[in-house]
């Protein structure tokens, strides 16, 4: 994996989640609230669809919200790995039009939860730079500090995918 630190170098983030737009939210599993205090983000009917791209055991969210689950390491991905990121992004694409509260979140909430959430807004018109940017504005400057999950957003996930199955 490249980084653009060494991951202990990367601080947790100072709040659960963040609004990304109006109705999507990135976010993560532990944060910092003060100085050396990480806390557990827990989820439970904030939202009205979560997505987990790691999953801890009670962290939420509550019976009855939509939850969907799709573990991937926050490295190198496989094309059937790819292709459920992608699945993601079009299922938050589909929960935004129908007026609905989203929240991706991976273990901080910088780089798995940033891929899906990134490529939803390259599928809602944005540019690959555009949401990088958007987001380290909105969620830390550390988001997407997974050099090589921007490089998968430069060239399209669709045509990473096609590359990565390439070569499996």
């Amino acid at each position: 994996m490249r980084t653009r630190g060494q991951e202990d170098e990367v601080p947790a983030p100072d709040s659960p989640w963040n609004e990304i737009v109006p109705g999507l939210w990135m976010g993560g599993h532990q944060f910092a609230r003060g100085p050396g205090r990480l806390e557990f983000a827990v989820v439970r009917d904030e939202f009205d669809l979560v997505q987990s791209l790691l999953r801890l055991p009670e962290h939420g969210p509550d019976p009855g919200v939509e939850h969907q689950v799709w573990p991937i390491p926050d490295g190198p991905l496989d094309g059937t790995q790819l292709a459920g990121v992608i699945r993601l992004a079009e299922a938050v694409c589909t929960a935004l039009d129908q007026g609905r509260r989203v929240l991706v979140r991976c273990f901080h909430g910088y780089n798995r939860s940033g891929l899906v959430v990134a490529h939803a807004l390259i599928r809602r018109g944005r540019s690959a730079e555009e949401a990088v940017r958007l987001i380290r504005a909105r969620r830390s400057p550390w988001a997407l500090h997974n050099d090589l999950f921007v490089e998968y957003l430069r060239a399209g996930l669709p045509t990473a995918r096609l590359l990565e199955e390439l070569t499996e």
